[in-house]
């Protein structure tokens, strides 16, 4: 009786624990570093990025080309004469890293997802204030959509955002959370936040 207890005990433990297992990780994996754009225009990235946004240029290097060999391709998985004209770096305040790059290729396409997309993507910048920023990105001549939008209901409660465009149609969004968001009372798992960097 002892005996089948015991089993049962540990089979419940172990039952238990399977649940909570954690899932697989990349080997030191510590997070986000940067993100990688393809730009149509180098300066005026860099320039909307500087002087729009307020980012910081750290660091351009390139060009990059195999002319004879299938380089490009076995690295990026771009076309063997692909050819990276310039890479600039910069840095957003306490967010992750931004990577500029102007490439030509044979097989370039010019595409501009939209956010419904497949591959479609976009960048978030916290900001305190989303009317302020509205207000600020519109007397920049910088087009911008519907907003500032409010959350107050579900998850996401406590957010405020609003969607804009690089000249080049690249997607943005300017959103706050000063106070939190609901999902966060009792979280297990809370997101990372630019107005937090440290938690």
């Amino acid at each position: 009786m002892k005996t089948t207890i015991a089993i049962a005990t540990v089979a419940a433990a172990m039952l238990g624990s399977a649940g909570m297992a954690s899932a697989d990780s990349i080997p030191g994996m510590r997070g986000h570093d940067h993100t990688g754009i393809t730009v149509p225009d180098m300066k005026q990235a860099v320039d909307f990025f500087t002087e729009v946004v307020g980012c910081k240029k750290a660091m351009s290097f390139g060009p990059f080309a195999d002319d004879k060999g299938t380089f490009m391709q076995d690295l990026l998985g771009v076309d063997p004469k692909a050819v990276i004209e310039e890479v600039t770096m910069v840095r957003c305040g306490y967010g992750s890293n931004i990577e500029l790059f102007k490439y030509t290729a044979p097989d370039q396409k010019a595409l501009t997802p939209k956010n419904s997309d497949i591959g479609g993507f976009h960048i978030a910048f916290y900001v305190d204030d989303v009317a302020a920023a509205k207000a600020y990105l519109e007397a920049k001549g910088v087009k911008t959509r519907m907003g500032p939008l409010p959350v107050n209901e579900g998850p996401a409660a406590g957010q405020t955002i609003l969607y804009f465009q690089a000249p080049w149609g690249l997607q943005l969004e300017a959103i706050s959370y000063p106070s939190g968001m609901a999902y966060e009372k009792g979280a297990e798992t809370v997101l990372w936040s630019p107005k937090s960097p440290e938690k």
